[in-house]
């Protein structure tokens, strides 16, 4: 009995040390990912306060040399910055709001079963995601429609999302059973009250996820304000802003022949300083929503 338990010790103490190792693997291993992540950002804001000459000769990694807020004054110098500002924010939160209206309202309708069509109608928005017009159609069409210079180029377009669509409604098809919507039209419950009292606050994971997504995808986009918006200078939001930061920065500082005066003229500072300005909503806003958003995510994942 002694030698079977010594054996049985044994065994479970390589089972535990096997385990141990292998969860230190795995600590370490995420520890890598993590640091992928954090070391560019910190990166990035090392170069944004540290003292210019120090940042031409490539000496700033991790930790800031000679520290000074310099660039984030050129940024905030510009009136205009609070007011770009302003306008990505009353954009990105429409732009999120109509796409969430959308993505929930085509998803439920065609993760119904009895909806005649629905293959052919998700077939089609799922053809959007492979094959696009261009620019240059959506340019004239945007014209066509008077929408050039206002705010409704930069909320509509893209305010329906194919890969968002297809999340949501795998969630659907997931987390809410037919039976239950099944139950709810015998009580004599409409579409909309379903919707609005069922699958709304069953499915808030999701839509916190596909939220974030939106307000991401929206929040860092300026490639369409560079095309459509052109004459109302006051409609431009804070990226394409600082795109013009940076770009009369660099010609400044080509045309001082590289040579560092009392103002910032070094557009590689100014530039850190700017990413570091435009993240730092997003990167505040993430912490609350980042329990949905891992949920959500992996609700999303489930093929229904």
């Amino acid at each position: 009995m002694s030698r079977n338990r010594i054996r049985n010790h044994r065994t479970w103490t390589g089972k535990r040390v096997r385990a141990r190792a292998v969860d230190l693997f795995f600590y370490l291993f995420l520890l890598l990912i993590s640091l992928t992540c954090l070391l560019p950002f910190l990166h990035i804001f090392a170069k944004s306060v540290s003292k210019e000459a120090y940042v031409i000769a490539n000496k700033i990694f991790i930790i800031p040399k000679d520290i000074n807020f310099h660039a984030y004054y050129k940024v905030f110098q510009d009136a205009s910055i609070m007011r770009s500002l302003y306008v990505s924010v009353i954009v990105t939160v429409s732009f999120t709001a109509i796409g969430i209206f959308l993505t929930i309202s085509a998803a439920y309708a065609l993760s119904r079963t009895r909806l005649r069509g629905r293959k052919i109608m998700t077939f089609l928005i799922m053809f959007t995601m492979y094959f696009a017009a261009g620019t240059i159609p959506d340019y004239l069409l945007m014209n066509q429609l008077h929408m050039l210079d206002t705010w409704w180029c930069m909320i509509l377009p893209l305010s329906f999302s194919a890969y968002n669509f297809l999340i949501m409604k795998n969630n659907f098809h997931a987390s809410i059973p037919d039976s239950l919507i099944e139950s709810a039209l015998m009580d004599g419950a409409s579409h909309f009250r379903i919707l609005s009292s069922i699958v709304v606050p069953l499915s808030k994971p999701i839509i916190a996820t596909i939220s974030l997504f939106y307000a991401v995808g929206r929040w860092n986009a300026y490639s369409d304000a560079l095309f459509y918006v052109k004459q109302r200078t006051d409609l431009r939001p804070l990226q394409l802003k600082l795109y013009y930061l940076v770009v009369a920065a660099s010609e400044s500082f080509k045309a001082e022949g590289a040579v560092v005066t009392g103002q910032i003229t070094n557009p590689e500072v100014l530039k850190a300083s700017c990413i570091i300005f435009a993240t730092l909503p997003i990167v505040c806003i993430y912490p609350f929503v980042q329990k949905y958003f891992v949920h959500g995510t992996m609700i999303g994942a489930v093929k229904g």
